[in-house]
Parts: C-alpha cells; structure tokens; sequence
C-alpha cells in the first residue's frame, strides 16, 4: 500500500511553510497568505529539474566568452536599462502594475527583433493568439518571425520552444503557467519556484534569453516566492501612474550592467515610444513666477534628470495638519519639515503641506533634499524662486547642507537645459572645472540657501 503523502501549509508571500495551517506566517508576518500543498515525490521532481553532470574546474581565463556578445533590441532606452542589450542566456524579470504596459513594452520589442530577421517566441498564458493578433497590429509587430503560442501546460511550451529554436524569448506571465506534475495550482510558491527554475535551465543550457512577466502585489513587489528575483538575472519594474502618459523602466537587479538604471517612454496610441531628452520633457510645462516650485536633479543609475519639485502650503482647517508627499518618501518629508521648523524657523506646525513630484517620477536620493525643502518656504513666503535656479544637496538635521556624488555631471545636465545658477553644498566645489556660463554657489546650510533662492 502506498503511503499517504502529507500536506504542508505553504505562504504564498514568502514561500515559508509548516505542517499546520496559520493566519499569519511566522517569516514575513503576512495574513491569510496561507495555502495547503502536498510534497511532490521526490523521484518526480528529480526528473524534471534534473540537471547533468557539471564538467571539471578549469581556469577562469580558459572560459570561452565569444558568445557573450549582448543583443541589441533597437529600442534605446530598454537596452540602456539592461547594460547595453540583451546578455545570452540571460533571464530578466519584468514586473508592474495591472495595465502599466509591460505586456505592450515586450511585444514592442519582440517585434522589433524579429523585423531584423530574428526568430522570437512569444508564448502568452493570458491571451488568445487573435488577442496577440490585433495587439501587434496596434503596435506595428506583425512579423513572419514573431511565433506566438496561447499555453499555460510548462511542458508543452518547452517542447514547442525546442522545436521553435527561436533567438529570444518571452513568457507572459510566469504566474499563469504551470508544471501538470505538481499537484498545486498554477500561480502558488511551488509552481512559480519550478516554471521559473525550469525555464533558467533552459535558458543557461540554450544560450537563448528568457524574459518573464511577473505580476506584482500592492507593495509594488513581485508576487510570488521571493527566490524568484533571485533566480533571476535581471529584474525591471515597469513604473508610473496608469492614468499618466509617462513610464519608467527601472533595473532593480542586473547582473551584467547597473542597477537603478532607468529608461523613461512616453505612453501613445502606437505604445509606448521612448523619450530622449527626459529632462526637457518633464521641465516643459513649468510655470514661471509661481511659488512652491523649485528644480532638482537626481542621477536614476548613470544618467542626471532634472525634476520640478511642487509644493503646497496652506493653513490647515484640522486639529492635525496633513502631510502628503507623492513621488518622495513621506517620512524624509517629515525630517524636512522638521528641520526647517528647528533650524530655519519657520512656523509650519498649523499647516497642510503637500508635495509633488511632476511627470510620476520617484525619487529615493537624498539630493533632492534641498530642492523640497526650497519650495515648502517658497509656498510658505509665497515667493516664487528664480527660474533659472537648480538646488542639487542634502539636509542634515543640523540644517547643513551635505554633498552628492556627480556633481559635475548634475551641474553639466543644468546648464544644458539653460540654468544659470545652481545652489550646491560648499564642500561639493572642490575637485571638478565648473562649466562655463553657470554660477555654480556652495552653500553650508539651508538658511544660506534660502537667502539666495529669495535674493531680488
């Protein structure tokens, strides 16, 4: 008689799991994230994610690398955020929100590979083939060389993708599919963990790419086992308000180039067409003379953009004034605040502060610090700060304005769009040729700033 296999209770989060159901998982602290699995045999899953014996050691310098040359997609921006082109062999993971157009940016570059004669395969697990149809029609993908496979059975698309033999490959999405020898439902820790593992063998033992979708949780995080970024060679979130014309492909991980690249597209009709100069595109619609707005330049992986940061204060009709921040982290906009209440006195307590990041940009770096900083006074005095006026520092809690790395590069990117004046910390002016026609000025704190922001 054959002995019963037991189920585990498995968090669909984290992948943590236990031989008792819970509520909430020991490991990420998440609830209801809880599902029942049975163990697949152990001979079943040996034969399925069996790998061959690995050659000897040999020498690093003897390892061939002729077949490590990237290819080039033909869309700028996406090989600027994988490193230059796409690695042999390599798996990226691209991840969104529901509708931000990742399907739409993979189809894109499917296409424009296979009008250069290249054979691509996309296999979707959401969409019919007629669904993929009049999508690429929209786009201007339709090419003898683009293959497309409506299938969610793992097995069979391997076979047909063995079959294929295609350059690149595209799997929509790493979710829906499924290993039928695993006995969980498509879309759990377990069936994400063995596609994906799967499909990485593949993709290492046939030189060909592999790029999957992955649906994300309202984190923003990849949904799924948190193996599978690392499983992975490359992960990119595809960024921005579904309602804003604007999307930002950012590297989270890249094993073959930088990490917090960016790649910035512009949402049309024909899909998403990519923008060049992306400082002169978010700066186009600045208002001149109005108060709250000042300019920041922040470096997304090797390039410098420059950012119109609003801000908006006014007299609070609550008990508690309400401190909203979008596109920054709304605690540093806490510290902000506090800084300038402490050190700058300014009287801020009884007031709404709101604070904007225009285009549907986030920014993490502290060097933005100075330029929000700027435009809560500015809105507070109601003054408006010179238009011609960059603020590239970061705020101590001493006031002090600190330096940023690149400043060369920030202060270069400023005075091409025509800024002529740029507020930095004292210490940043040491060690670089200041660009000519530009007044760059250091200042040590942020009362200093203020006074030159607010010179007449």
């Amino acid at each position: 008689m054959a002995k019963k296999s037991r189920s585990v209770y498995v968090c669909q989060s984290c992948g943590h799991n236990a031989a008792r159901w819970f509520g909430r998982c020991a490991a990420c602290s998440e609830w209801n994230t809880c599902v029942e699995e049975r163990p697949q045999e152990v001979d079943k899953r040996r034969g399925h994610l069996a790998t061959p014996p690995r050659a000897e050691f040999q020498a690093i310098t003897a390892v061939d690398d002729q077949d490590h040359e990237r290819l080039q997609i033909g869309i700028g921006e996406f090989d600027r955020v994988l490193g230059g082109g796409i690695m042999p062999g390599s798996v990226i993971l691209v991840g969104g929100d529901p509708g931000i157009g990742k399907s739409t940016i993979l189809l894109q570059m499917a296409g424009q590979l296979s009008a250069s004669n290249l054979r691509i395969a996309y296999v979707s697990a959401e969409e019919s083939a007629a669904q993929i149809r009049l999508r690429a029609g929209r786009l201007g993908a339709l090419c003898e060389e683009l293959l497309v496979l409506a299938e969610t059975n793992l097995s069979t698309i391997i076979d047909q993708l063995k079959a294929a033999d295609p350059v690149a490959i595209v799997i929509d999405s790493i979710q829906t599919i499924y290993m039928p020898e695993l006995e969980s439902a498509p879309g759990s820790v377990t069936q994400v963990r063995e596609c994906a593992a799967r499909l990485v063998y593949l993709a290492k033992e046939s030189g060909i790419p592999v790029f999957l979708v992955g649906h994300v949780t309202k984190e923003g995080t990849v949904a799924g086992p948190r193996v599978l970024e690392h499983l992975v060679d490359t992960v990119l979130y595809l960024e921005g308000e579904r309602h804003h014309h604007f999307r930002i492909l950012r590297a989270a991980k890249n094993r073959f180039g930088s990490t917090n690249e960016i790649g910035i597209f512009e949402m049309r009709d024909q899909g998403l067409v990519e923008v060049s100069n992306p400082s002169e595109i978010l700066l186009a619609e600045r208002a001149e003379g109005v108060s709250g707005s000042s300019i920041v330049c922040s470096m997304e992986g090797t390039r410098p953009l420059l950012i119109e940061i609003q801000a908006l204060v006014s007299r609070s009709s609550f008990g508690y004034p309400q401190r909203v921040a979008t596109g920054i982290d709304t605690k540093r906009l806490s510290i902000i605040i506090a800084v300038l209440e402490k050190r700058c006195g300014h009287d801020l307590s009884g007031d709404d502060i709101f604070v904007n990041v225009v285009g549907g940009m986030r920014l993490d770096e502290p060097s933005v610090d100075m330029g929000v900083g700027l435009a809560i006074v500015s809105s507070f005095r109601n003054k408006a700060i010179n238009a011609k006026m960059a603020a590239i520092g970061e705020i101590g809690l001493g006031g002090e304005i600190r330096p940023v790395n690149q400043i060369d590069r920030r202060v270069t990117e400023a005075r091409s769009l025509g800024f002529e004046q740029c507020l930095v910390a004292r210490s940043n002016l040491k060690g670089w040729k200041k660009p000519e026609g530009m007044e760059v000025i250091g200042v040590g704190g942020m009362e200093a700033a203020e006074e030159l922001a607010f010179a007449e």
